[in-house]
């Protein structure tokens, strides 16, 4: 007899999984599960961003939401083929759950599910109108006084915060905020972004005139309007922020520029939010239902408070508030910090004819940019991948359905190659006495990123010239004193200063909810961002998932939405489900609420206008992980 093909293989599995669901086995159904599991849930069962670990959790997960999600019509996704592999086999799903349809993905091992990926795709009955449904636009036919499009949106705009309420209101007109609006816009939820700055945009025009991404374009689309085929690779500040203000006209978003958010307060009562917004010279109380901080998920500066600030003669700001380097050509500039923004700020200055000296702390892991290209993101967003016929969106769901739990065990072989291919330049790094890291567990870039948000640089030159000597190098020490004209360390040494900029990180997205709100709602949340990993900045316990972040928090209808332009992309359709779910009036049964472990009550002072979100600055290769996994996994053992 012939083995069965993958597709009979999986068809047969879900056959069982489905029937067991329908029939309410919950113990025929995890027996369904590998002992060694993974199911990675996007709202679809859980109402929630929630990763269930090992059988036990699978099995908690089903007694609490099968009787109320009531899943059936599994089977493979139309079109698609499953395919097997060094002894796994996978493939792309569709189901249903009574409220709405799903798409995932699964991966098999020995016959039973190893890692399986429910994403909710679109609520029934509220899909968006595209396609066959796409708006008809034009009105043919005739009547008298009938308004033009122009004048119903001039009407919606006049009207929205006033005579009518959103339901949801955004706070932060970033790429996040705006992806987010833009969801909820095809989803016929009334939302509207509040944004201290003037265009939409000048969150990036405002920035360092050298800053750019350096994520590639095919990692950071925004949803519904891909970048045009000759976008170039890395996009500049100023061009991003054109096609920034460019979408929100475009996809017809109630934008509120040159509009500060002053204070936010939640009724338990009536369930609806007070928000006051200072616009055009004058307070606006809004009342939404739902209130989501869109300001980055590093936005929030974190300013060090050394001896002598106060005295110091020369200019001194953190990296947010850098203007460029054009006023500091012949002056003695010192750039406290040695990640991102540091490395960048260094660099420009240094092309502006600046003396630099760069003061590394503590130790900072590097990887090249062309490396991390070549290795990390290639199978799954580049030219190549395009040309393969892979979808952004399919790519987006490969890296989503990788559990965070074993991640790193796929990362520590990838980032050992690249150590090896560029060992000269680590080489010269360490002989510039610049101080080198891996990750605490050699994991490398992508994990800090998830555990802390920071660590890490992503050369696009300026290591170069800390190994040539051009950017001068103070390592392994700390600043003890700011003085009139300099900066005294703790080894004793003195470096005179014109310029001091604080490369010193952002605190955590729970910091603009005091400012806003309260601290008590501050603490109630809880720190954002961190997997729990008990490694450096990243406290446990294990949380599985990104702490508060698209997903329902302690603190009903307050929702935070940041990280990089994939993830804005990515997870602002799984937001805007939630949200018009609630719009609805849908059951919207939570399981796996995140507890709070951990206040982070770092970055108090107020800072109202929203910046770029370093992650999508400066890049974090999600798709590292992701392209690195699938070619790896059948050794790995896991």
């Amino acid at each position: 007899m012939l083995d069965k093909t993958p597709n009979k293989k999986l068809s047969d599995l879900l056959d069982q999984f489905g029937a067991a669901l329908a029939a309410g086995d919950i113990d025929k159904a995890v027996a369904c599960f590998q002992d060694d599991c993974y199911w990675r849930d996007l709202v679809a069962f859980t109402w929630n961003i929630k990763t269930m670990e090992g059988r036990d959790q699978v099995r908690d997960m089903l007694v609490s939401q099968l009787a109320k999600t009531k899943p059936s019509n599994w089977a493979i996704a139309d079109g698609e083929d499953a395919s097997e592999n060094g002894g796994v086999l996978e493939g792309w799903i569709r189901f249903e759950t009574a409220v709405a349809r799903g798409f995932g993905h699964i991966r098999l091992k020995d016959g039973k599910i190893w890692t399986l990926l429910t994403t909710m795709a679109e609520l029934k009955g509220h899909e968006e109108p595209a396609g066959f449904a796409r708006p008809l636009g034009a009105r043919h036919g005739h009547g008298k006084n009938r308004p033009t499009w122009k004048e119903e949106r001039e009407k919606e705009a006049a009207e929205l915060g006033f005579k009518t309420q959103p339901h949801t209101l955004i706070i932060g007109g970033g790429q996040g905020g705006i992806a987010l609006a833009a969801r909820l816009r095809q989803l016929g939820v009334p939302t509207i972004i509040v944004e201290k700055n003037e265009r939409a945009g000048d969150s990036w025009r405002k920035r360092y005139k050298s800053l750019c991404l350096h994520d590639p374009v095919w990692y950071d689309h925004l949803p519904y309007i891909d970048f045009p085929r000759n976008w170039p690779v890395f996009s500049p500040k100023d061009k991003i922020g054109d096609w920034l203000e460019m979408y929100t006209k475009v996809m017809e978003l109630n934008y509120w520029s040159s509009t500060e958010a002053r204070s936010a307060a939640y009724d338990d009562k009536t369930k609806e939010w007070t928000v006051v917004v200072h616009r055009d010279g004058k307070d606006i109380t809004l009342k939404p239902k739902q209130l989501v901080l869109a300001t980055g998920m590093s936005s929030k500066a974190n300013m060090p408070s050394f001896k002598g600030m106060d005295s110091f003669k020369g200019d001194q700001h953190h990296s947010s508030k850098h203007p460029g380097p054009d006023a500091y050509a012949g002056k003695k500039a010192v750039v406290i910090g040695s990640n991102n923004s540091a490395h960048d700020i260094a660099a420009a200055l240094w092309e502006a004819g600046a003396d630099v000296t760069m003061v590394q702390r503590s130790t900072t892991h590097i990887s090249r940019s062309d490396t991390l290209m070549e290795i990390g993101l290639g199978s799954l967003y580049s030219e190549k991948a395009v040309q393969s016929g892979l979808t952004t969106a399919k790519a987006d769901l490969i890296f989503a359905s990788l559990p965070y739990k074993i991640l790193h065990e796929f990362q520590i072989p990838a980032y050992a190659e690249m150590k090896k291919r560029d060992a000269a330049f680590y080489k010269g790094l360490e002989e510039a006495g610049f101080m080198l890291d891996w990750g605490d567990d050699e994991s490398g870039l992508f994990m800090k990123y998830l555990r802390r948000g920071s660590g890490y640089y992503i050369d696009v030159g300026a290591s170069d010239l800390i190994i040539d000597g051009s950017i001068k190098l103070k390592s392994g020490v700390e600043v003890k004193e700011i003085r009139e004209h300099s900066l005294l360390f703790s080894d004793g040494s003195e470096l005179p200063a014109d310029l001091i900029v604080y490369a010193t990180g952002y605190g955590s997205m729970n910091g603009w909810a005091a400012d806003l709100i309260s601290r008590e709602v501050a603490d109630k949340v809880g720190k954002c961002w961190g997997l729990g990993s008990n490694t450096t900045k990243d406290p446990g316990p294990w949380e599985g998932e990104l702490r508060n972040m698209w997903k329902p928090t302690q603190q009903e209808a307050l929702w935070f939405h940041g990280g990089n332009l994939h993830q804005s992309r990515h997870y602002s359709q799984f937001l805007s489900l939630q949200l018009k779910a609630r719009h609805e009036g849908i059951a919207t049964p939570v399981y796996g609420l995140q507890k709070v472990h951990h206040k982070d009550r770092a970055a108090t002072s107020r800072q109202q206008e929203v910046r770029p979100n370093r992650t999508s600055c400066q890049g974090h290769h999600a798709a590292f992980s992701a392209a690195n996994f699938l070619t790896t996994r059948s050794s790995s053992g896991a």
